[in-house]
């Protein structure tokens, strides 16, 4: 999931570069976002795989 995020962030600089603004902002949007999930579940799978003893 975060190997998308990137991929969007970067296909959104490249629009954003070319000039296409619309399209640009709403890859980066999505990659964010797309980040920001990956994240969380990264988070809460290490988190909830600790065994305590």
């Amino acid at each position: 999931m975060i190997s998308w995020a990137i991929t969007l962030l970067i296909i959104g600089l490249i629009a954003v570069a070319l000039g296409f603004g619309g399209v640009g902002g709403l890859a980066m949007n999505i990659g964010w976002v797309l980040l920001a999930v990956g994240v969380v579940l990264f988070l809460i799978s290490a988190i909830s795989g600790r065994r305590v003893r």
